[in-house]
């Protein structure tokens, strides 16, 4: 039985058309080729209760490695800020993020409560702030359920592109703020050790569609977890696993052939398997983990990268080439061709018949609970009342050897 439930066909502002597969709760992704490096910094025994401790001139725990670096943060500023430049061509391709903002807001529903303090952690062009105010009926906006949110992000000139007049009515109780930080550093100290955020500040951190670009994600996971209340939720979404896997393949093909070797012009992404174990290790319980894969059918692989590059998600990675999306006039020449003969219709099988190429973006939905007294628990080892193989008819049956 497939995994996949029926697509929802969505026409964008820019002509291109996009469908979401989707499955819930714990089912595994297939493992993706190019696993992010997680480097696990902390060394427990120089960590306080809480998951820090003193930091060193870069500002990392004391005891801990250097994370090593994937991604040029101000390759990755400049992205953004070269994205904001152009107003209306940068609205045009806010639809991935405008998606996963949405579903990510979706997902607060399935939460009864209310919030005072929210950290909108990378929060681009406030996409999230957005999605808080559009109605969900029978029920209203969730922004109502929330006083205060504080926006994060790495270039002011991406965080400030639009008015607030843009991003939510003149009614609106919500407070916004706006935060030009580093996401990747700006939770790591309490204001007693210089940092701006204090211990313990919000009632929920929601990230939508910026973490894949952190460095050292398990000091951020455990950062994230120091200023979350008790019994406070985490939610975050993010690009991983198999995200624009026929963009990927179509290019090694096309570097072994034209220049005689492969160079990385993806992003590595982390797999969905990577997050779990990062959230257990910083400290969250009740953790859940479902994935959506949104296809979205471009003209052709030029109009792609142009978006890719609108979006401020071109390729960060140290080494990277130069060039469109860092691929040489050669590999451009035949990448086209190539994407189409692997990827294109008929559907997405490849051929190269049909108009259009498919863009797999693979979105990782995450949510995780800081503890707290009164938080729901795990009943003890050996505490059931009821026999598993009463229930299962199985009376008298070795389970383990079948």
């Amino acid at each position: 039985m497939s995994l996949y439930t029926p697509r929802i066909r969505i026409q964008t502002q820019r002509g291109a058309v996009w469908s979401i597969r989707q499955w819930r709760s714990r089912l595994i992704s297939p493992s993706c080729n190019f696993r992010r490096h997680l480097a696990f910094a902390a060394d427990s025994k120089n960590l306080g209760k809480n998951g820090t401790g003193p930091n060193d001139p870069a500002g990392h725990p004391q005891g801990a490695a250097a994370p090593f670096q994937i991604f040029d943060r101000q390759v990755k500023k400049l992205h953004r800020d070269r994205a904001a430049s152009n107003v209306e061509e940068s609205r045009k391709v806010d639809y991935l993020r405008d998606e996963v903002a949405d579903r990510l807001v979706d997902r607060l529903y399935d939460i009864n409560r209310s919030y005072d303090h929210v950290l909108d952690l990378g929060a681009g062009a406030c996409h999230l702030a957005r999605a808080l105010h559009k109605p969900h009926p029978p029920l209203g906006p969730f922004a109502d359920r929330i006083k205060h949110l504080t926006c994060v992000e790495l270039s002011s000139d991406y965080l400030g592109r639009d008015e607030d007049s843009y991003i939510m009515p003149s009614t609106s109780s919500m407070k916004l703020t706006r935060v030009a930080r580093d996401e990747e550093t700006v939770l790591f100290d309490p204001p007693s050790r210089g940092g701006e955020m204090e211990s313990s500040m919000f009632d929920a951190v929601i990230s939508a569609g910026s973490l894949q670009w952190i460095n050292d994600l398990p000091s951020v996971m455990t950062s994230i977890s120091r200023v979350l209340k008790p019994d406070s939720p985490f939610l975050c979404a993010m690009f991983g696993g198999d995200t624009l896997y026929e963009l990927r393949t179509s290019l090694q093909l096309v570097n072994m052939d034209r220049l005689g070797g492969v160079s990385p012009h993806v992003s590595p992404l982390a797999d969905v398997r990577d997050m779990g174990g990062l959230l257990q290790r910083a400290g969250f319980k009740l953790i859940t983990i479902d994935v959506d894969d949104i296809i979205v059918d471009y003209i052709d692989v030029f109009a792609l990268l142009k978006d890719l590059q609108a979006m401020g998600e071109a390729n960060a990675i140290f080494g990277r080439r130069k060039g469109l999306a860092g691929i040489s006039k050669e590999a451009l020449m035949g990448l086209d061709g190539v994407y189409r003969e692997l990827h294109g219709r008929p559907e997405h099988g490849g051929s190269g018949d049909g108009n259009g190429i498919p863009a797999t973006f693979r979105i990782i939905y995450l949510i995780g609970w800081k503890e707290g007294v009164g938080q729901q628990q795990p009943l003890k080892r050996g505490s059931g009342e009821v026999n598993l193989k009463d229930v299962l008819g199985g009376e008298g049956r070795d389970f383990g050897k079948e």
